[in-house]
Protein backbone atom coordinates (compact mmCIF):
# COMPACT_ATOMS: atom_id res chain seq x y z
CA UNK A 1 0.00 0.00 0.00
CA UNK A 2 1.47 3.31 -1.11
CA UNK A 3 1.44 6.17 1.37
CA UNK A 4 0.44 9.70 0.38
CA UNK A 5 4.09 10.72 0.61
CA UNK A 6 5.16 7.98 -1.80
CA UNK A 7 2.42 9.01 -4.24
CA UNK A 8 3.38 12.69 -4.07
CA UNK A 9 7.06 11.95 -4.63
CA UNK A 10 6.17 9.53 -7.47
CA UNK A 11 4.06 12.21 -9.17
CA UNK A 12 6.80 14.83 -8.73
CA UNK A 13 9.42 12.49 -10.23
CA UNK A 14 7.06 11.49 -13.04
CA UNK A 15 6.46 15.09 -14.18
CA UNK A 16 10.16 15.95 -14.20
CA UNK A 17 11.21 12.67 -15.84
CA UNK A 18 8.69 13.22 -18.65
CA UNK A 19 10.22 16.66 -19.28
CA UNK A 20 13.76 15.25 -19.25
CA UNK A 21 13.05 12.28 -21.56
CA UNK A 22 10.89 14.20 -24.04
CA UNK A 23 13.51 16.97 -24.08
CA UNK A 24 16.15 14.41 -25.03
CA UNK A 25 13.95 13.01 -27.81
CA UNK A 26 13.45 16.55 -29.19
CA UNK A 27 17.12 17.49 -28.78
CA UNK A 28 18.31 14.38 -30.62
CA UNK A 29 15.65 14.89 -33.33
CA UNK A 30 14.36 11.32 -33.21
CA UNK A 31 11.39 11.29 -35.62
CA UNK A 32 8.09 9.55 -34.83
CA UNK A 33 9.03 8.52 -31.30
CA UNK A 34 6.88 9.12 -28.25
CA UNK A 35 8.02 8.25 -24.74
CA UNK A 36 5.63 8.62 -21.85
CA UNK A 37 5.79 7.52 -18.24
CA UNK A 38 2.76 5.58 -17.12
CA UNK A 39 3.76 5.24 -13.47
CA UNK A 40 6.51 5.92 -10.97
CA UNK A 41 6.38 3.64 -7.91
CA UNK A 42 8.57 4.73 -5.00
CA UNK A 43 9.61 2.25 -2.28
CA UNK A 44 8.57 2.95 1.31
CA UNK A 45 12.11 4.02 2.29
CA UNK A 46 12.21 6.36 -0.76
CA UNK A 47 15.49 4.85 -1.98
CA UNK A 48 14.25 3.30 -5.25
CA UNK A 49 11.84 4.58 -7.88
CA UNK A 50 10.51 2.11 -10.44
CA UNK A 51 9.76 4.03 -13.63
CA UNK A 52 7.36 2.41 -16.10
CA UNK A 53 7.82 3.69 -19.68
CA UNK A 54 5.46 3.52 -22.63
CA UNK A 55 7.24 3.80 -25.97
CA UNK A 56 5.49 4.31 -29.29
CA UNK A 57 6.12 2.68 -31.72
CA UNK A 58 6.51 -0.34 -29.45
CA UNK A 59 9.08 -1.95 -31.80
CA UNK A 60 11.62 0.61 -30.53
CA UNK A 61 10.84 -0.09 -26.85
CA UNK A 62 13.78 -2.44 -26.16
CA UNK A 63 16.24 -0.14 -27.93
CA UNK A 64 15.00 2.92 -26.02
CA UNK A 65 15.01 1.07 -22.69
CA UNK A 66 18.66 0.09 -23.23
CA UNK A 67 19.57 3.69 -24.11
CA UNK A 68 17.74 5.08 -21.08
CA UNK A 69 19.31 2.52 -18.74
CA UNK A 70 22.80 3.36 -20.02
CA UNK A 71 22.11 7.06 -19.39
CA UNK A 72 20.46 6.52 -15.98
CA UNK A 73 23.20 8.37 -14.02
CA UNK A 74 22.83 11.45 -16.25
CA UNK A 75 19.04 11.30 -16.00
CA UNK A 76 19.28 11.03 -12.21
CA UNK A 77 21.62 14.06 -12.14
CA UNK A 78 19.23 16.15 -14.28
CA UNK A 79 16.37 15.06 -12.04
CA UNK A 80 18.28 15.99 -8.88
CA UNK A 81 18.86 19.50 -10.27
CA UNK A 82 15.12 19.89 -10.81
CA UNK A 83 13.90 18.52 -7.46
CA UNK A 84 16.71 19.69 -5.17
CA UNK A 85 14.36 22.07 -3.36
CA UNK A 86 11.74 19.36 -2.75
CA UNK A 87 13.88 16.27 -2.04
CA UNK A 88 17.13 15.87 -0.14
CA UNK A 89 18.07 12.65 -1.90
CA UNK A 90 16.86 11.47 -5.28
CA UNK A 91 15.94 7.77 -5.34
CA UNK A 92 17.79 5.34 -7.58
CA UNK A 93 15.89 4.95 -10.84
CA UNK A 94 15.00 1.54 -12.26
CA UNK A 95 13.38 1.64 -15.70
CA UNK A 96 10.86 -0.88 -17.06
CA UNK A 97 8.77 -1.07 -20.21
CA UNK A 98 5.05 -0.84 -19.51
CA UNK A 99 3.39 -3.06 -22.10
CA UNK A 100 -0.15 -2.99 -20.71
CA UNK A 101 -1.42 -1.05 -23.74
CA UNK A 102 -0.06 -3.77 -26.04
CA UNK A 103 -1.76 -6.44 -23.94
CA UNK A 104 -5.07 -4.55 -24.01
CA UNK A 105 -4.78 -4.18 -27.79
CA UNK A 106 -4.07 -7.91 -28.17
CA UNK A 107 -7.12 -8.82 -26.06
CA UNK A 108 -9.23 -6.39 -28.11
CA UNK A 109 -8.04 -8.01 -31.35
CA UNK A 110 -8.78 -11.49 -30.00
CA UNK A 111 -12.30 -10.52 -28.94
CA UNK A 112 -13.17 -8.90 -32.27
CA UNK A 113 -11.51 -11.57 -34.43
CA UNK A 114 -12.53 -15.10 -35.29
CA UNK A 115 -10.52 -16.52 -32.37
CA UNK A 116 -12.98 -15.11 -29.86
CA UNK A 117 -13.18 -17.64 -27.01
CA UNK A 118 -16.52 -16.21 -25.85
CA UNK A 119 -18.24 -16.75 -29.20
CA UNK A 120 -16.41 -20.02 -29.85
CA UNK A 121 -15.89 -21.87 -26.52
CA UNK A 122 -14.30 -24.86 -28.28
CA UNK A 123 -11.11 -22.76 -28.54
CA UNK A 124 -10.62 -22.95 -24.78
CA UNK A 125 -8.75 -25.96 -23.47
CA UNK A 126 -11.01 -28.32 -21.57
CA UNK A 127 -10.41 -28.37 -17.85
CA UNK A 128 -8.92 -31.65 -16.73
CA UNK A 129 -10.04 -33.23 -13.50
CA UNK A 130 -7.24 -34.71 -11.45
Amino acid sequence: METNRQKKIGNLLQKDLVDILQGEVRKNAIPNLVISISKVAVTSDLSIAKVYLSVFPSEKAAEMLAAIKSNAPLIKHDLSQRVKLQLRKVPNLIFYIDDTLDKIEKIDRELTGENNPIANPELLAKRKKL
